[in-house]
């Protein structure tokens, strides 16, 4: 069970709007950031993640998660080639357990791992004027930097310069609207972070982050998946697995469970809309009548339905959107994700 002793979370009215019709800003000093150099470093994560890392060109990237023989995961995580090395980034609380699971399967292969998480900062700059935003203040591409951020593909990056000094873009999703990650020297941190705000993109604080990521459906490593859950039952399997690449770790399970078993596991992690005036607290059990069919793992105010949503894993029999449910009494209804589609 899920177990989470936070206060209800209050939207900020105006880093919402601004997230979503402007540009806002999100430090994500709660990621941790890996490199893997050396000539083997694709085939060497061939075999350990779910994705087709090795397929991977300079500039491209994609999401990939890293499985225990069990298939239960370790981490989910973005891997990005950026030419001379691939960089990775995932939850910071997942980072020691990565980083000794790679470097324990490194024999003889080319590949160097380091741990950057301390060296760069992380800020993701999301809204429909988070190109032109960042194009304002970021040099150094090969084209104009406004077109070369309007061409970046999903997971896509490319090296760029922010006030003389070098700094690596990437287009994400995960924070629940589009937008990119700037990772620069952490020493300039406050220094972007000030020029952000100046150019007119607003902070984005936690709690409002939150409810845009609910709202997006994207689950989040340690809140909606941990070390007990299986990719297909968080529903991340058609982002983070190839189906046509060679072994990785955890592979057999995965495999057995999609062609035996039909993809049938035993709970999914599904959107319910709630009706109630303040989200129920993640881990409260979700029923049908007087039967536990799962619990919440998180939950927000969502200013675009005006009531509280949540994500939830419940059994497999329960998971059809329309389906009636109840949480703390209060009536409830699965509710096909995303709640709000990522512009």
């Amino acid at each position: 069970m899920y177990q989470h002793s936070i206060m209800i979370p209050v939207v900020s009215a105006t880093a919402y709007e601004a997230a979503r019709r402007r540009a806002a800003f999100l430090d994500r000093s709660d990621r941790a950031r890996i490199v893997v150099s050396g000539a083997d470093r694709a085939s060497y994560l061939q075999g350990l993640l779910t994705n087709d890392v090795a397929a991977l060109k300079a500039g491209a990237g994609c999401y990939a998660a890293y499985l225990t023989p069990q298939g239960r995961m370790i981490a989910d995580l973005y891997v990005y080639e950026l030419g001379d090395l691939m960089l990775l980034t995932l939850d910071r609380a997942a980072r020691d357990t990565v980083l000794a699971r790679l470097d324990q399967f490194i024999f003889s292969e080319d590949v160097q791992i380091g741990d950057v998480t301390e060296t760069f900062a992380q800020m993701a700059i999301v809204g429909p004027e988070a190109a032109s935003m960042l194009a304002g203040l970021l040099t150094g591409t090969t084209s104009s930097t406004g077109s070369a951020l309007n061409a970046l593909g999903e997971h896509g990056n490319l090296r760029a310069q922010w006030n003389g000094e070098p700094a690596i873009v990437t287009r994400i999703t995960d924070v629940g609207e589009a937008g990119f990650d700037v990772f620069i020297d952490h020493s300039h941190a406050e220094a972007f972070t000030s020029a952000l705000a100046g150019a007119g993109a607003a902070a984005l604080d936690a709690e409002t982050a939150e409810a845009i990521r609910v709202e997006a459906g994207v689950p989040r490593f340690h809140r909606d998946m941990d070390e007990d859950t299986i990719p297909l039952e968080a529903g991340i399997e058609t982002r983070a697995i190839s189906f046509t690449k060679g072994c990785y770790v955890g592979q057999e399970v995965i495999i057995r469970v999609l062609h035996r078993g039909h993809g049938r596991v035993a709970r999914r992690l599904v959107g319910l809309t709630i009706d109630a005036d303040q989200p129920p607290a993640p881990g409260a059990p979700v029923r049908s009548g007087d039967r536990e069919i799962g619990h919440l793992t998180s939950t927000a105010w969502s200013p675009a339905l005006k009531r509280p949503i949540a994500l939830a894993y419940v059994h497999r029999d329960f998971v059809a959107p329309g389906t009636a449910v109840s949480v703390d009494g209060l009536n409830a209804e699965v509710t096909t994700l995303p709640f709000v589609k990522v512009s």
